[in-house]
């Protein structure tokens, strides 16, 4: 999408894929130039984001970057970038999301247990746009985590060219070492509510679903099919709505309720894309 949009606007591309997919990256770059766009207009550059990555910006002969990852590492490239011989060049990064959700007392559960298990789980959570902070009315919390549970027991994670998988496997081994980390470190708290199954050979990642006091007390976002779960007292809304404008992530947020002057009130308020 990033390339595609540069290239309608009648720039020509350097384009950095992830260490990690550079099979990928060749396939739709060979298949833009059988498509008809020049060698010469875009070309791919592959290799290590901290060499290859950093000496692109570093040149400082860009006329804008646009970037895809971390936070921490946006702000080395934006850094980078104020200090290179074209300081002025336009940084767009689309970064991580601790995107959040809420679920009030009148919300149709299962139509709300769909979006939550599409969201949080589809994909192995690696989506920037996925769910990873849920907030439910406590006078439902019970009932619907039942069901959520119920209904993500059902997924079946495995190989992602099976068209009957659900969850596929995460990125790389690292990645999967990082989440099945977090997630054991939230079951020896006693905070892990509920954990899928997956297969044991591979990097597959069981869909798991984890208490929190709120979205404060996640530090980072977690790349994988994790989902943080807090509850609220009815009419508390706004102090939701005020700690998920406070966490300084912004990407994406949904919420479920047949109340419009709830629905209204939260869209007035909430901080997102």
């Amino acid at each position: 999408g990033q390339i595609v949009a540069a290239l309608g606007a009648g720039n020509m591309v350097l384009a950095k894929p992830a260490e990690q997919t550079p099979r990928i990256a060749a396939l739709a770059i060979s298949l833009m130039h059988q498509s008809g766009v020049p060698e010469d207009a875009v070309q791919l550059l592959c290799g290590d984001g901290a060499v290859v990555g950093a000496a692109l910006v570093e040149a400082g002969q860009a006329d804008m970057v646009v970037f895809t990852g971390s936070t921490k590492t946006a702000k080395t490239i934006e850094t980078t970038i104020a200090h290179s011989a074209k300081p002025d060049a336009p940084f767009i990064a689309e970064t991580g999301g601790i995107n959040a959700m809420i679920i009030d007392s009148s919300a149709l559960m299962e139509r709300a247990v769909d979006d939550i298990i599409s969201s949080a789980f589809r994909s192995a959570g690696q989506r920037c746009s996925a769910l990873r902070m849920l907030y439910v009315q406590d006078d439902i919390a019970p009932v619907l985590t039942r069901m959520l549970g119920e209904a993500a027991t059902m997924l079946k994670v495995g190989n992602a060219a099976e068209t009957d998988t659900d969850i596929g496997p995460v990125i790389d081994q690292k990645a999967k070492a990082v989440i099945d980390d977090y997630v054991e470190n939230a079951r020896h708290d006693g905070r892990l509510i509920w954990q899928g199954k997956a297969p044991q050979k591979g990097c597959f990642c069981p869909a798991s679903m984890i208490s929190v006091s709120g979205i404060a007390e996640i530090q980072r976002e977690i790349f994988g099919p994790v989902l943080h779960i807090a509850t609220y007292k009815a009419g508390h809304e706004a102090a939701v709505v005020d700690a998920i404008n406070a966490s300084g992530y912004g990407l994406t947020f949904g919420m479920h309720s047949r109340i419009d002057a709830n629905i209204e009130a939260v869209s007035a308020a909430i901080h997102v894309g």
